[in-house]
């Protein structure tokens, strides 16, 4: 999470067009995990069936667009903004579970989802939208609400997936993203790039390979309530990166809607009850929502 927190970072030094960037990502992600992957022997057996591959790849589309999206948000609003607004994944998962699955909602969960977006409300701070673009500000928290509801597609499709190893699904998501990026994608820009080439490697190695073995690695130890609660590390750390690097100081209204969408997403993925005092009715067999490999499009 910690490493999460540092991509936007690499997006922004990398100086490319967030479809050059998440191409690039793709390209130099598919080779890392393909390497990993052969070497760790996964690849036999790779236990996908034709429906399981399909999927993965439909979640491939949801997660390369997902990307271009958060990062060309960076660029409208702020790296702090953006991973923020973000963090309505969970909400999207349940909306969409009601939607898809015919899911109930109980009243906390609607609770929490109307307090979640209250703080995006307070995070888009329109005051700060006059002073940052105007329109410009607002298609941005538009676009990273829009990569939140794409990932929640993706979170959705990767429940259906569990028989596959979580890296051979990346892999093929990544090796997606090549073919459909690649009419969106202008090499040119990236002739003259030099050392800056390193922002772009980073981030198919570090923030793509790496990373994904790490969250994989710690679904295996971790309880899904440890893993909910460690997942806001990410924007903790994107703020602060946000405020080291570039100087982007949130507001005194933003500092209000942040509290607000993590313990809005804390109770939805750990069950809490709205009000202190009431208890959730859990049907038998009927587990709390929780998020579904937190951090699989970072």
């Amino acid at each position: 999470m910690v490493l999460s927190g540092t991509l936007g970072v690499f997006v922004i030094e990398s100086g490319q067009s967030s479809f050059n960037v998440v191409f690039y990502r793709c390209v130099f992600g598919a080779v890392a995990l393909a390497a990993y992957c052969l070497l760790r022997g996964f690849f036999t057996p790779h236990r996908f069936t034709r429906r399981t591959f399909a999927l993965a790849a439909l979640g491939g589309v949801c997660i390369v667009f997902n990307w271009v999206l958060l990062f060309s948000s960076y660029g409208r609003t702020s790296i702090s903004v953006a991973t923020v607004v973000y963090h309505t994944q969970p909400f999207y998962v349940v909306l969409l579970g009601l939607l898809l699955f015919k899911e109930r909602l109980t009243r906390h969960q609607a609770g929490w989802i109307l307090l979640a977006f209250a703080g995006v409300v307070l995070v888009a701070d329109l005051a700060s939208a006059d002073g940052a673009g105007g329109a410009g500000y607002l298609l941005g928290v538009g676009q990273a609400l829009l990569a939140a509801l794409l990932y929640a597609f993706a979170t959705v499709i990767a429940k259906h997936l569990t028989s596959v190893r979580p890296e051979l699904t990346a892999l093929i998501q990544v090796c997606v993203g090549i073919p459909l990026l690649l009419p969106f994608t202008a090499l040119g820009q990236s002739a003259g790039l030099g050392a800056d080439w390193g922002w772009l490697v980073g981030l198919g190695v570090i923030h793509t390979c790496l990373l994904y073995i790490l969250l994989y690695a710690s679904y295996q130890k971790l309880p899904t309530a440890r893993i909910a609660v460690l997942s806001f590390v990410y924007p903790a750390v994107a703020i602060l990166v946000d405020l080291l690097v570039y100087g982007h100081r949130i507001t005194a209204l933003q500092a209000l809607g942040i509290p607000l969408i993590v313990v809005a997403g804390l109770g939805v993925n750990l069950g809490w009850p709205l009000l202190p005092g009431t208890r959730r009715r859990t049907p038998p067999g009927d587990a709390p929502p929780a998020l579904t490999r937190i951090g699989e499009n970072r």
